[in-house]
């Protein structure tokens, strides 16, 4: 059976940030995930996270001025320090809430520098977070992004993570793996997935065209949760999407799928 995490940087967007967690709670939700509520002080988010019984299963490394237009800043040449910096404070975060992965978000490509210049900086600064994540107990991953949600972004697809991963050369890089934006980039969903199990820590879920709740458009989500069963998945399934109708109302899917056995 799937465990499904809500993502609360998407989900229950009518209710303040720290209301989120118990929404979630209340419907049937086990875990949370976000882009990152450094905004808010750690002990206020564990406070919440402990009341509600909820587990904290993801979130990314400070990913620049989000409310800007910014998706992350690991290949920026001209941020290093400031994307090490946001290492060190995620980790405070992260132990804070109990947390045990963080997805780095590589940023949007500036416009005027070539590629493997961009790649470059993105590489060196996984190899100094990859070591230092796993002295704390702490998964490192990447996550590939379509360039139609997000144009320009720099890691797009599983051959990207591959070969970043090698360069970088440590364990401790694991995939996050999003069925919507692999769904855009390159398809065989089921077969991409159990390809690249062993290095894939954490999915997530919405359906494409539009990317709302499953069962809204062309992704088979059922054949994919029990193929998540059949692979012996056992890490969280982020839901993150846009809720058409209400977060609530929408979800039928996750009631049928969140009570099998």
């Amino acid at each position: 059976m799937p465990r499904f995490s809500a993502n609360l940087s998407m989900l229950y967007g009518e209710l303040p940030f720290m209301e989120r967690f118990a929404a979630a709670a209340t419907d049937g939700f086990e875990a949370v995930e976000y882009v990152g509520a450094y905004e808010h002080k750690p002990e206020d988010i564990k406070a919440q996270l402990e009341a509600h019984g909820l587990t904290q299963a993801l979130f990314n490394l400070p990913a620049g001025d989000w409310g800007g237009g910014e998706r992350g800043i690991g290949c920026y040449p001209d941020r290093i320090a400031e994307f090490r910096e946001g290492v060190d404070r995620a980790i405070l975060y992260a132990q804070a809430t109990g947390c045990t992965q963080l997805n780095c978000l590589a940023g949007i490509a500036p416009t005027g520098m070539a590629r493997d210049e961009l790649e470059a900086v993105l590489i060196d600064n996984l190899r100094y977070t990859a070591p230092r994540l796993s002295s704390a107990g702490i998964k490192l991953l990447l996550e590939p992004i379509n360039t139609r949600d997000i144009p320009g972004f720099l890691i797009n697809s599983t051959d990207d993570y591959e070969w970043i991963a090698k360069a970088v050369g440590h364990d401790n890089l694991y995939l996050q793996y999003d069925f919507y934006h692999m769904q855009i980039v390159q398809g065989d969903l089921i077969q991409g997935f159990k390809r690249l199990q062993s290095r894939i820590a954490h999915v997530q879920v919405a359906d494409n065209p539009g990317r709302h709740e499953p069962g809204t458009g062309e992704i088979n989500y059922p054949n994919i949760f029990r193929a998540l069963d059949d692979a012996g998945y056992s890490g969280w399934v982020g839901a993150e999407y846009k809720p058409k109708a209400g977060t609530s109302a929408g979800l039928g899917w996750f009631k049928e799928w969140s009570s099998r056995v």
